[in-house]
């Protein structure tokens, strides 16, 4: 029975650490010396999900026993060049963040890219015919550097304020007074990012101004850049969990002396984090997010045996949505399952 769009707004109360084992090793892009094949479902865009998914992709390759079934493979956002993505393929652009997936998805075809990591949902100037097929629950938050001159909480207007240079949100001092008279350095990572998306829209939709930087990669605070006390970066609550507590970082993938910040809405202040998972009172919240795995939908609904792969992978019935390998996999990584995994949302 096909679930509802309104449970995409659902969490469910999480007994289990995020700290669960995930089963197999993930991998950074298909494993050395492997080339997906023309019938394998791949997939390109954004960072927020790359290690999850590739996670993902090893465990699901593991449970398969015939050697006809179409595996499972994605891309990275990084490094930066150009990528053969299957055998076959044209050699296109290595798309990094959600934007750049989503357009790569609409421009090729089966034979280059299968399916687009999605950190956001559809946005104005996405194609139409994509399926954005709900994956799990993140939020995201503001960090900053540890022990530096941020205070433990802004408000939404506040974060506001900052991101549009406003000249009362200039100086520290000015939101705290207990704080020094420096200047704020508000940070956004690289324009396609989709937890750069969300997150301004989480915050009001500022109109940016020339205080604000971009540039770095989403969820990797070892960025020289970041390394200020009186930066403020977006984070995706999830990717920062599953670096930390579920251990899944590298030496650049990491949060490095970011620490994560709370939000205080409406005269509350909500953590993001309780008990090492996502707070469910700020999932809920605005900062709360889906994040998806986007194809075509004509080939989501087509009954051929591409379509019948990617249901097999994505869908309500598949592999992902019921797997309690899956399962342990995104909660290791840091994310919440949602009882609205395999739904799709179309534009």
């Amino acid at each position: 029975m096909r679930k509802t769009a309104a449970k995409l707004l659902t969490v469910a109360a999480l007994a289990t650490s995020i700290a669960t084992v995930a089963g197999g090793t993930a991998v950074a892009d298909p494993a050395a010396g492997v080339t997906p094949r023309a019938i394998d479902i791949v997939g390109v865009g954004s960072d927020t999900t790359q290690s999850v998914l590739n996670q993902l992709a090893a465990d699901y390759n593991a449970s398969l026993t015939n050697a006809s079934t179409p595996r499972l493979y994605s891309w990275d956002a990084t490094p930066a060049g150009t990528i053969t993505t299957k055998t076959g393929a044209t050699a296109i652009t290595r798309p990094n963040g959600s934007g750049a997936g989503v357009k790569a998805l609409a421009t090729n075809t089966t034979a280059t890219v299968d399916f687009a990591r999605s950190s956001r949902g559809p946005a104005t100037g996405d194609a139409t015919g994509l399926a954005f097929v709900a994956l799990a629950k993140d939020a995201v938050t503001w960090s900053a550097k540890l022990n530096g001159n941020a205070p433990a909480a802004l408000t939404p207007a506040q974060l506001k304020g900052i991101y549009q240079c406003d000249v009362n949100f200039r100086t520290w001092n000015q939101i705290d007074s207990t704080k020094p008279a420096v200047a704020i350095k508000p940070v956004l990572p690289q324009a396609n990012s989709g937890t750069r998306a969300f997150f301004l829209t989480a915050i009001g939709n500022p109109t940016l101004g020339s205080c604000v930087t971009d540039g770095p990669e989403e969820n990797e605070g070892t960025d020289s850049r970041l390394d200020d006390p009186n930066v403020v970066f977006p984070y995706s609550v999830a990717r920062f969990l599953g670096q930390t507590v579920g251990g899944h970082s590298t030496a650049t993938d990491a949060p490095g002396n970011l620490t994560l910040r709370n939000v205080t809405i409406n005269g509350t202040t909500i953590v993001p984090v309780a008990s090492n998972v996502i707070n469910s009172t700020f999932a809920n919240s605005q900062f709360g997010r889906v994040v998806y795995n986007v194809v075509r939908n004509t080939e989501w609904t087509a009954t051929d045996a591409h379509g019948v792969a990617l249901q097999a992978i994505f869908g309500e019935d598949g592999w992902i949505c019921n797997s309690t390998q899956a399962t342990n996999d995104l909660k290791s990584y840091g994310f919440l399952p949602t009882a609205a995994c395999g739904v799709a949302t179309l534009t």
